[in-house]
């Protein structure tokens, strides 16, 4: 507890600027704050601050040191909360980003309950196809799909499974036949990604002997917008790559219809991306216990 306090006071001193002002704000007398400075340092073996009778300034391990203890004392506060009576409570701007596809039909629809549970939380939701980089752009969590680059800025917990199928309408599929293996994508007129904003690999299928090949099928219409492929594909003029979550509830109506379902790529993930540091901003760590909670009803 002694230990606790010195920190406390350490902090408070900083973020107050003086003795006087932080044994005010805990309505002690300003001796018994430098006696928990004085012990702090003795136990350190380290200056922490350098105190005058005008003014009070941190030493380069008081610095150093205050990062740490901020922190400590954040966690603790969040450790704290998440046991207390009603649970843990999000407050705050929650800045999240999503790609646009689906975050107009996985992630949107799910802010709402999020905040009917933290209601002194706020959202700005950011939906682009572009990778963000959250970090610099302030983000406090990411949700994305596929493979993840390596980095040592950004953590990542895997939410659930991504499947990739390959549609088309009955019409367009009675007009030009079925393909029987992926090879035969070659002669169809297939709906593609543009190649710089995704599917940069091209479309990923298993073999005859079960290994993972990538094939660059080609047609008279690509886009760069996936709702646009969408359409198109709904509109007979192609076999189209996508993810279950774009086109399910078409196959479970026979509006589309799945094929090459013996070569179905294994699935990749969705994951929810997060600045690597430790100390996590409660509202993000409830955010993503909250999609972690959902996606596990789902699977």
């Amino acid at each position: 507890m002694d230990k606790l306090r010195q920190i406390e006071s350490f902090v408070a001193v900083t973020a107050k600027g003086s003795l006087t002002a932080a044994a005010r704000a805990e309505g002690v007398a300003p001796a018994v704050i430098g006696r928990r400075i004085d012990a702090l340092e003795a136990r350190l073996g380290v200056k922490l601050l350098m105190r005058t009778t005008r003014r009070l300034s941190l030493t380069h391990e008081g610095s150093a040191f205050l990062e740490d203890c901020q922190r400590l004392l954040s966690d603790l506060a969040n450790a704290e909360a998440s046991v207390s009576a009603g649970g843990a409570r999000a407050s705050g701007q929650l800045r999240i980003t999503a790609p646009a596809g689906f975050g107009r039909r996985r992630i949107a629809p799910l802010v709402p309950g999020f905040l009917a549970l933290h209601p002194d939380a706020s959202v700005s939701l950011n939906l682009s196809d572009r990778i963000v980089d959250i970090v610099n752009e302030g983000y406090d969590c990411a949700v994305r799909l596929g493979e993840l680059a390596d980095s040592s800025s950004l953590a990542s917990v895997r939410l659930g499974d991504n499947h990739r199928l390959c549609v088309a309408t009955p019409d367009y599929l009675k007009r030009a036949g079925t393909p029987a293996h992926p090879n035969e994508l070659l002669r169809h007129q297939c709906l593609t990604l543009t190649s710089d904003v995704s599917q940069t690999r091209g479309w990923t299928f298993h073999d005859d002997d079960g290994r993972v090949i990538h094939l660059r099928p080609s047609g008279r219409l690509d886009c760069s917008d996936g709702q646009v492929l969408h359409e198109w594909c709904l509109a007979g003029l192609g076999i189209a790559w996508r993810s279950t979550w774009e086109v399910e509830d078409e196959v479970a109506t026979g509006r589309l219809v799945q094929v090459l379902d013996a070569y179905a790529a294994p699935p990749n993930g969705i994951h929810a991306v997060f600045p690597h540091a430790r100390h996590m901003p409660l509202r993000t760590r409830l955010w993503i216990d909250f999609l972690k909670s959902v996606y596990a009803r789902r699977m």
